[in-house]
């Protein structure tokens, strides 16, 4: 079911969801591009990705995606996806800066790289864009830079940031990542430690929230799915209403990022969503 809910308003904190015309700013042009960012396919989903067992023999078209955000002349990419090394099945074809390179991007235009927390599947190609700022949830960040990561911390990716090559912000709470209330980094913990979300204000499609893995499919959205791999089940609860909340208020679209339905009601590559 298509997700744009309606009703109320919210607000964070002030002027944290205001418009740039709130200063008397001239609105930048903000437009999101999804990018291939790996291979899918169909996936049971029943024992990994529900603690109570409630998808039985369910299959799911799983994605993986990033996002390039542009806001005037900066950009954010969302996530990097699966390494180009990655098990066949999974691997993207094309990379990330491949596929920056066909919208006319070059890495170094990328002002932030924002992930949404610290699995494989999107951190794979964060390496390639060395001179973006890291933006990233503490929790996750304090995992990363572990001198010991735990297993299925992707750390790897990152040794550019760890080693104070590059510049990096963890976050404590949301983001404003331009400073005009368009584009927020939404802290929605439980997937991971400092799992975060992404809220983008369009000026055609309206507000659009990128889950991250806060949820993985329409199913486990809707019927508030707790992941046995997650790291905290109330934390997890706790985000997912905090995201219903919002879709509502702000009559926003939520893209959970590995369900292809929803993916789909985004423009196809290269083509963007504004």
């Amino acid at each position: 079911m298509f997700r744009t809910l309606a009703t109320g308003a919210l607000v964070i904190c002030t002027g944290a969801l205001v418009g740039p015309s709130a200063w008397g700013q001239a609105s930048p042009e903000i437009t999101l591009t999804r990018l291939e960012c790996g291979t899918g396919g169909p996936r049971a989903v029943n024992e990994r990705f529900s603690d109570t067992f409630a998808y039985g023999d369910r299959q799911i078209d799983f994605v993986y995606s990033c996002y390039l955000i542009k806001h005037g002349d900066d950009y954010l990419l969302w996530d990097t996806g699966q390494a180009m090394d990655a098990a066949a099945d999974v691997a993207p074809k094309v990379s990330v800066v491949e596929q920056l390179e066909q919208l006319d991007v070059t890495p170094a235009q990328i002002t932030y790289v924002g992930i949404s927390h610290y699995h494989a599947d999107h951190t794979g190609q964060v390496g390639s864009l060395p001179q973006a700022t890291l933006l990233i949830g503490q929790g996750d960040w304090n995992a990363v830079s572990s001198p010991q990561p735990a297993a299925g911390i992707n750390a790897r990716p990152f040794a550019h940031w760890i080693g104070g090559a590059g510049t990096v912000e963890p976050l404590n709470g949301d983001k404003d990542v331009f400073g005009d209330g368009s584009v927020l980094i939404l802290s929605m913990p439980g997937h991971t430690p400092g799992h975060r979300s992404l809220l983008v204000k369009l000026q055609q499609m309206g507000n659009v929230i990128l889950s991250g893995d806060a949820a993985h499919f329409r199913e486990n959205y809707e019927t508030n799915g707790v992941p046995t791999f997650n790291v905290n089940r109330a934390d997890t609860l706790a985000s997912l209403e905090r995201m219903k909340r919002l879709a509502e208020n702000l009559r926003a679209t939520v893209i959970l990022q590995h369900d292809a339905r929803d993916v789909s009601l985004l423009p196809a590559f290269p083509a963007a969503a504004r």
